[in-house]
């Protein structure tokens, strides 16, 4: 869509000195890429007056006219798809908005959209701001780290660091002071450094960190002691198999239907009509193109029938007719392995394949009920989720497990006992109270737990602070994985000022 205007005023501004001037020079035609009206990708071609400066010292002799929220100085976008497109550029970055770009009929490319990013001028942080929240993140993992922070009374990004060292920290809280609070991990690097650079504000240790680190010492004390996990009572019952069908031939079976069943029936009374004459079996077999086994079969068979059906099973006599009786009682004690009832048959005389045992058994697998495989015993992470719930969002199978476990145990007890009092003092913040948990812990016979102690009194002020301020490092943590997500939009194209200009501005 193509738009067609002109200006209408008579003067214009100098940009370089400022002076008003009236004096026309030109006209000529600019074209400029807006917004997309009805799917339709849109240009203006506006024609523009060129003035001459009357200031005679001024370096520009000439300037062009700017329309107000239309254009800016060699642009050839309107300043509102300007902003359209650095918005969706902080949004999605390169490829993802460019693509974006298409579909609202205002195509640019993803070298475009990052120039966008990086022509913008730096977020106009707060220098003063009284609580302060640092944390780390991956600009490659394992190798290089970088440092966000985040002014806890906004909710925003104010600054990144392009490392994760005391000395850098310590460097930004020098140049901005009045940091008043400071929200961390329990990471020495970020203690260091907040101490060198702002010796006069409160450190706040994460309350989510110091049970994290709770939480590993509960493990290990747990598998310490997992040798008592085998003993506690099972919850879930095994199911016996349903026993087989009943083998046995029925009242009245069905007479068997096809042209084998028909075959063997017209065989039947030719092999004993034959037989009435007085014929032998060698003469039948060879009048009737049969082997004299088969003619031999026949000739026992009272009824064709005895040939069809074989005790209501649809299969030809066995073998195994005569281990019936064992073969049943064996599957409804439960051994339906075909292998183990063919092993306990060659004991009892058996000569028979394998195949045939399994072929025999085959019928009663459709009517049993698989086995469930035994209950395992609870896993060491299992029972340290026990200890670290609440206790009302235990199941009942699992309060009585863990009471169970700590009847057995005085170690998981004791532990218990310990995450109880400590889970208190984080929800009602009640940190004058951790000088005398950690004493109670101290005196136990917990030494992991005691372990984490120690590094609790290495941090003692920070961990205080963090039970007993309302401050947390949650909204920092929020901003982290929104770094990430930035960094798998930019396709390794996150190069460090890249990203830093994201960071800060994106919404």
């Amino acid at each position: 869509m193509r738009i067609q205007a002109r200006t209408r005023t008579s003067q214009a501004v100098c940009p370089s000195c400022g002076v008003l001037s009236g004096r026309v020079h030109s006209r000529y035609e600019r074209r400029l890429s807006d917004q997309a009206i009805a799917g339709q990708e849109t240009v203006i071609h506006l024609q523009v007056l060129r003035f001459l400066c009357r200031n005679e010292v001024c370096a520009k002799k000439t300037f062009a006219e700017q329309v107000p929220g239309l254009t800016v100085r060699y642009g050839r976008r309107s300043i509102g798809l300007g902003e359209c497109l650095r918005a969706i550029a902080l949004a999605l970055g390169g490829r993802a908005g460019a693509r974006l770009t298409h579909r609202l009929a205002a195509a640019v490319s993803r070298m475009t959209l990052i120039r966008m990013i990086r022509s913008l001028p730096d977020a106009a942080a707060d220098s003063r701001p009284q609580v302060l929240g640092v944390d780390d993140f991956a600009l490659r993992r394992g190798h290089r780290y970088g440092t966000v922070l985040i002014d806890m009374a906004t909710s925003r990004p104010i600054d990144v660091l392009a490392e994760r060292s005391a000395e850098s920290l310590a460097a930004w809280l020098q140049d901005h002071p009045g940091i008043e609070v400071v929200c961390r991990d329990r990471a020495g690097r970020y203690a260091e450094g907040t101490t060198r650079g702002a010796p006069d504000a409160i450190q706040v240790a994460d309350r989510w960190h110091m049970w994290r680190n709770l939480g590993e010492a509960v493990e290990r004390t747990v598998t310490k002691h997992r040798h008592h996990l085998r003993e506690l009572p099972q919850t879930t019952t095994q199911t016996d198999p349903a026993p087989p069908s009943d083998p046995q031939p029925d009242s009245d079976p069905k007479p068997r239907e096809g042209r084998l069943a028909e075959r063997t029936r017209q065989r039947h009374t030719a092999i004993h009509d034959l037989l009435a004459q007085g014929r032998q079996i060698r003469q039948i077999a060879r009048e009737l193109g049969l082997g004299r086994n088969t003619v031999r079969r026949f000739a026992r068979a009272t009824s064709p029938e005895e040939l069809l059906v074989n005790n209501g099973t649809g299969q030809r006599p066995q073998a195994l007719d005569e281990f019936a009786d064992y073969l049943q009682r064996r599957w409804k004690e439960g051994c339906t392995n075909a292998e183990q009832l063919h092993r306990e048959l060659r004991a009892q005389g058996y000569r028979g394949a394998r195949t045939t045992v399994r072929q025999y058994v085959r019928p009663w697998r459709s009517n049993a009920v698989p086995l469930k495989p035994p209950p395992t015993p609870p896993t060491v992470r299992q029972v340290t989720g026990w200890i670290l719930r609440h206790p009302d969002n235990l199941q009942p199978d699992e309060r009585h497990q863990l009471e169970t476990l700590t009847a057995a145990s005085p170690a998981p007890a004791s532990v218990r006992e310990h995450v109880r009092g400590f889970a208190h003092m984080m929800l009602h913040l009640h940190g004058d109270q951790l000088e005398r948990w950690m004493s109670a812990v101290e005196s136990s016979d917990l030494p992991e737990l005691r372990s984490f102690v120690t590094g609790l009194r290495r941090d003692l002020d920070a961990a205080r602070a963090g039970l007993t301020l309302p401050y947390s490092s949650g909204k920092v943590e929020g901003h982290v994985n929104r770094i990430k997500m930035i960094k798998r939009q930019m396709y390794g194209r996150a190069n460090p000022d890249l990203l830093r200009k994201r960071i800060l501005l994106a919404d």
